[in-house]
């Protein structure tokens, strides 16, 4: 049984008792409920429903565990033959959440 939702403009699969690394939200306190009502489609093992555009009654229970940072991407900038060199990194930040609840609709 699972869920596929829509949160912070991106889209991410559901699963009861799974965890999910969301983009980060700043106001989201580790311990926090989330509840996503925006469900694009539900599957219970042998039944598919999708929604046009979101399935009626069905939503998404979460609990806040934490928030982190993924690991360092560098970008490295050069020119040739004009000794242009830059070296950056980035560490995108995430909010992770454990589903609760998987409510089919």
């Amino acid at each position: 049984m699972y869920a596929i939702f829509k949160a912070l403009g991106k889209q991410f699969r559901a699963v009861k008792g799974g965890s999910i690394r969301l983009p980060y939200q700043e106001k989201a306190v580790a311990g926090d409920k989330l509840t996503f009502d925006e469900v694009l489609l539900t599957s219970s093992g042998d039944s598919i429903k999708t929604g046009a555009p979101m399935v009626s009654g069905a939503s998404v229970m979460a609990e806040v565990v934490g928030h982190g940072k993924e690991d360092k991407i560098y970008v490295f900038k050069f020119k040739r033959r004009k000794g242009y060199r830059r070296k950056t990194g980035h560490r995108q930040k995430y909010t992770e959440v454990r589903i609760t609840d998987v409510v089919l609709g």
